[in-house]
């Protein structure tokens, strides 16, 4: 079994660079970091960055988890080329790329690209959001899948994740304590579902829901409460049809004692204050 220990960013194609900068920078909150010609680096937390922003296809999009040890590292290549998973070694400038010591790309069942990382950077200064916003870090991505069942199993039975909740077939899983790190939402194509950033406290989702409004950002769901999670949240759109999530709250659960739970696929499963959501995969 594959141990995966942190969540480290996300990948996303754009043919916009300077929209998703303004968006990323002057909606969400978050810090630029570095910036070349055909990449933006922003970050809402000690991570070197949360997102890389680079000039290419809008549906080309990667996520990255952190291995610790060498050792396990290897063995994780070891184990997935075994399997008779596609291994794309990763290049010096990948690595550059990427800010990290080590790295290898595959693809889980549905095409979704996961870059598996070694010895990330840290930045060592600290976070500076880019407006009041609350954010306190990066915590989660959806992922597409066009089978959640499969790729359910791909991620529990080769990595240290472990199902938390599901809504319908949607699984929410996680690696550590964190109610979920990463949730898979039935769809007909791969690709990131939403981003998760976790903020402070209900005012700071409060006062975002007002300033989105304010500059006429498209509101997709909240603000509100996951049942499951116990996170109150909020979910709106950026450019290149990306979901951000604000959320404050999660539910942190004991592996040992933790039983998961099934909730059906309906709006109360999705929010217990009455929120509509107005996320496809979200719908039934």
């Amino acid at each position: 079994m594959i141990p995966l220990i942190d969540i480290r960013y996300v990948r996303l194609g754009t043919q916009d660079l300077a929209a998703n900068r303004h968006f990323a920078t002057e909606i969400v909150g978050l810090e630029v970091v570095d910036e070349t010609p055909s990449t933006v680096y922003v970050r809402g937390d000690n991570r070197d960055h949360n997102i890389c922003y680079f000039k290419g296809d809008p549906s080309d999009h990667t996520t990255a988890f952190e291995i610790e040890r060498e050792a396990d590292y290897e063995a994780a290549e070891r184990e997935l080329a075994d399997a008779g998973i596609e291994i794309v070694q990763g290049t010096a400038e990948g690595r550059s790329e990427r800010r990290v010591e080590a790295y290898f790309t595959f693809a889980d069942p549905s095409g979704n690209k996961i870059d598996l990382v070694y010895r990330p950077h840290f930045n060592p200064e600290p976070f500076m959001p880019s407006r009041k916003v609350g954010i306190e870090e990066f915590s989660h991505v959806g992922l597409k899948t066009t089978d959640a069942a499969r790729d359910e199993k791909f991620w529990t039975q080769r990595f240290n994740m472990r199902v938390n909740d599901w809504i319908g077939p949607a699984p929410l899983m996680s690696f550590d304590q964190v109610h979920h790190r990463l949730a898979l939402f039935p769809t007909d194509q791969p690709g990131v579902q939403h981003i998760n950033f976790q903020v402070d406290g209900i005012d700071s989702i409060m006062r975002s829901w007002y300033y989105l409004q304010e500059r006429q950002v498209q509101i997709r769901f909240g603000p509100g409460r996951h049942p499951s999670s116990s996170a109150m949240f909020l979910y709106f759109e950026g450019p290149d049809k990306i979901i951000y999530e604000y959320s404050h709250g999660v539910r942190l659960v004991t592996p040992d004692t933790w039983r998961p739970r099934q909730f059906p696929f309906d709006n109360k499963s999705f929010c217990f204050w009455g929120a509509t959501p107005q996320i496809d995969e979200f719908v039934e």
